[in-house]
């Protein structure tokens, strides 16, 4: 890491944010505009500025910096929490939490972040909106279905929540159709692309394109499978622990859980996808690792199909995903 000047480490809170220097040690600044060009200014040149992934607090110091062309690197918190209980601290502080952040950096090769563009930005707010307006639809439908068995619900209640649930619809229905003509002002090629998958939906494809910025933040498809987090950990240790591999779970699980869904249509209908399926059931082994191995083989045929800038091919696929 000695090609930085200085190494930086952020702890981000709704008010504030604390800094922790490699050499200068620590500082706080306010968690605004003003907080973020007084911090700026204290940065010598060719630092690294890192933070952890703390949804809406470290986002507009990211962008902020890296347009700055500030050297940023946005980590996962859960690497950063296992490298301080690796330390077996005793201390939490956000003081501690930035001064570990900036050793975190020191010790490990961090990966450098890259900006959103505006069309990602939102489409990604679009997303979140989405999942909260689908979770609320889900609520009101359960409670609907209680109504309705009680035998003589009120026509109020009943009449208040087919309401909300219509609302909801025509909601969810917008932000579908807004996140699809964004992606299609600059993906509609790939997009079109990633459909032709047996097993990949529009939602999927245009939340593929999104998070890896159009397949350009991967060079391989096994970092993409890492980044979901569907790369399998093994368990084994000496003669005595032989634990059952399971995947790591550490990535975006908005996306694994999409394309767990899709798993469940591939292995009918996608050849090289049904083929792993029947191939692990045959073994005796559980149908739920059958459909992880097809999401991850979904994802290597998205990876392949996306880079290689054609079509789906049964033949063509089987071959450049393996």
């Amino acid at each position: 890491m000695n090609k930085y000047k200085e190494i930086f480490g952020v702890d981000i809170s709704k008010d504030v944010f604390d800094v922790y220097g490699s050499t200068s040690g620590h500082d706080q600044f306010k968690n605004d505009e003003l907080g973020f060009k007084t911090f700026l200014k204290s940065l010598p040149k060719n630092s690294l500025v890192i933070m952890e992934a703390t949804g809406y607090y470290h986002y507009r110091l990211a962008q902020f910096l890296y347009k700055q062309s500030i050297f940023v690197s946005v980590v996962n918190p859960l690497s950063v929490k296992r490298f301080i209980q690796m330390k077996l601290s005793k201390v939490k502080t956000d003081k501690s939490d930035a001064k570990a952040i900036c050793e975190y950096g020191t010790i490990n090769e961090v990966p450098l972040y890259t900006a959103l563009t505006n069309v990602q930005s939102e489409c990604l707010q679009l997303f979140r909106l989405l999942d909260s307006n689908i979770k609320k639809r889900t609520a009101v439908k359960n409670k609907i279905h209680g109504e309705e068995v009680l035998g003589i619900p009120s026509k109020w209640v009943y009449g208040s929540l087919k309401r909300t649930k219509k609302h909801l619809d025509k909601e969810i229905l917008g932000i579908e159709t807004k996140v699809l003509s964004l992606v299609k002002q600059d993906q509609q090629a790939q997009l079109t692309l990633l459909t032709s998958i047996p097993g990949i939906g529009l939602k999927t494809a245009l939340f593929l394109i999104v998070i890896t910025d159009g397949f350009k933040k991967f060079e391989t498809a096994s970092q993409l499978c890492s980044y979901v987090g569907i790369t399998p950990t093994i368990r084994v240790s000496g003669s005595s622990v032989r634990g059952r591999s399971r995947i790591s779970k550490v990535g975006n699980r908005k996306l694994r859980n999409l394309l767990f869904l899709c798993a469940f249509t591939a292995c009918k209908h996608n050849k090289g996808c049904r083929e792993i399926y029947e191939r692990i059931v045959n073994k005796g082994k559980s149908k739920k690792l059958a459909l992880i191995a097809v999401s991850n083989k979904l994802i290597k045929q998205s990876f392949a199909i996306a880079k290689s800038g054609l079509p789906y091919n049964e033949t063509y696929v089987s071959v450049l995903s393996k």
